[in-house]
């Protein structure tokens, strides 16, 4: 076996080399890649790019984790985990092979070579209703979290109205107002997916802090006996209860939607050739939370365990500095999903923005038709958490219809074809 190096300035003709390519075909993902900024771009670290796709995969699907555990059992539960990590790095290494065979860059690419323009508009639209539902939950999960919800005729305080009582200023309506203007607008103006690489990284370290918080508690009060072992497998009293079964698929189904930021991560990589390992060490690692948030999660609230596991929070657990505890978890969450925010959101925007210019000029260039793309998009964001009841309801939606396609359907095509 012979190795070959590859000198920077060979592989940085072989990038230009491959834009160039691309520019006969106007793709959506790519529009923004195709720009003379991208050419002047030096190109993004191993690292950088671990931590956009992990904050890309690590959103709000992990709250509703110990929720199927609960359908499921643990046994089951954790087995399907680790199935789904392997199906999903199998169908981003489809994409990738065909994308290099092809000689496009982005995911519409790889269907619009495969499938004609048909093919390219049906991922745009399946990614924009993917990621528009997604956004919804994590502005519901932050509502959730500042300002309380109701569940089975209970009320579950927010971390604000649990600090200041029930005010106009602590409502969910105002808190996501503010959240949007302060938060997620700032973040949303920026044009490239390595500009997120720092916010990437501190949402990842915040969800570690999730995992370990709720690691020690549960432990805590295993050791004290407060709490017993949950059922590791499911109760079947029933046929009727076997239904309940599938509605745990598209949870989990969601919870590793990455494949729309595959190629914008890998076209931002210094060496391009990186991009699986950066893909096996993000799903390694997003398991690994997954796995020990659903034990521990179902392991400390059993079967009161709720479809976001953060409302949960919100009550004595029984152990000393109980209510710091509880805050502490609640508010690492919730800014970790205003961290993913703009990463979800940068994948929408472009796909939004090819589906209804596809002619024009990139948008990363025209300012602005990407501040109204921005504005409108956030505007409906908000509007619909605000009326959408439950993180379950949006995941069931999401997860069944378009998170299925982008992750396993449309890569099984393209092989197959």
């Amino acid at each position: 076996m012979t190795i070959v190096s590859i000198s920077p300035d060979e592989r940085n003709g072989q990038r230009r080399g491959k834009r160039i390519l691309d520019e006969t075909v106007p793709l959506l993902p790519s529009k923004q890649e195709e720009t003379g900024e991208f050419d002047e771009f030096n190109g993004a670290s191993f690292a950088g790019a671990v931590f956009n796709l992990s904050t890309t995969i690590v959103g709000a699907g992990i709250m509703s984790l110990p929720a199927t555990m609960k359908v499921l059992g643990l046994v089951p539960g954790i087995l399907l985990i680790v199935f789904f990590a392997f199906f999903t790095e199998q169908s981003i290494d489809m994409l990738i092979r065909f994308s290099r065979a092809g000689k496009t860059v982005s995911y519409g690419g790889v269907m619009g070579d495969t499938f004609g323009k048909t093919g390219k508009v049906l991922i745009q639209l399946c990614i924009i209703v993917n990621n528009v539902g997604v956004l919804i939950v994590y502005m519901i999960i932050i509502g959730d979290v500042l300002s309380g919800t109701s569940s089975s005729g209970y009320h579950h305080s927010g971390v604000l109205e649990g600090w200041f009582g029930q005010h106009w200023w602590t409502s969910r309506f105002f808190i996501l107002l503010v959240s949007m203007l302060a938060v997620f607008a700032p973040l949303a103006c920026f044009k490239r997916v390595d500009s997120l690489r720092y916010t990437s990284a501190l949402s990842v370290a915040l969800a570690v802090v999730f995992v370990v918080i709720t690691a020690g508690i549960a432990v805590v009060k295993l050791l004290a006996g407060s709490i017993a072992m949950p059922k590791l497998f499911p109760d079947v009293p029933d046929l009727s209860s076997v239904w309940n079964f599938f509605t745990v698929v598209p949870i989990i189904v969601t919870a590793y939607i990455c494949h729309y930021n595959v190629h914008p991560i890998e076209n931002e990589l210094d060496d391009p050739s990186q991009i699986k390992p950066v893909v096996r060490t993000s799903l390694a690692l997003c398991s690994t939370v997954y796995i020990t948030t659903s034990f521990f999660g179902f392991l400390l609230f059993g079967e009161s365990t709720l479809d976001d596991v953060l409302a949960n929070f919100d009550s004595n657990l029984g152990i000393p500095y109980s209510s710091v505890l509880n805050d502490a978890v609640r508010v690492s969450y919730a800014v970790h999903l205003m961290l993913v925010f703009p990463m979800i959101f940068h994948a929408l925007r472009l796909n939004v923005d090819g589906l209804l210019f596809p002619s024009a000029s990139p948008l990363g260039s025209d300012n602005r038709r990407f501040a109204i793309i921005t504005g409108v998009l956030l505007s409906i964001v908000f509007l619909a958490a605000n009326f959408i009841p439950s993180i379950w309801d949006a995941f069931q939606f999401t997860g069944a219809t378009a998170a299925v396609c982008i992750g396993f359907i449309f890569p099984a095509a393209i092989t197959l074809r």
